[in-house]
């Protein structure tokens, strides 16, 4: 696939970013190099490799998972500006 003058024109006006007429030449020619390299990157076989999520080896802390009820009402409602019997008091929203 190969980018021309009108391509790169459609696609910067898509993207919403003003080009100069002088410099779409140029552009057609980076948007060409990176298809170029996309290409390579089809010819590499990864088969059987598996995804990564870094490049290094890590494991994130885990705890179990158990439902608990949290024991924090009152620390919760502190903050509230208005609680009443337990719960977040808001206004009226619906008549």
């Amino acid at each position: 696939m190969s980018i021309d003058r009108e391509t790169a024109r459609r696609v910067a006006k898509l993207a919403r970013i003003a080009v100069p007429e002088d410099r779409l030449d140029g552009l057609a020619q980076e948007f060409n190099a990176i298809l170029g390299f996309v290409e390579q990157l089809r010819e590499v076989d990864v088969e059987g490799v598996e995804p990564m999520v870094s490049v290094t080896p890590m494991r994130l802390k885990r705890r179990e998972d158990v439902v608990t009820d949290g024991n924090q009402q009152d620390a919760v409602l502190a903050n509230a500006p208005d609680a009443r019997e337990g719960f977040f008091a808001v206004p009226k929203v619906v008549e």
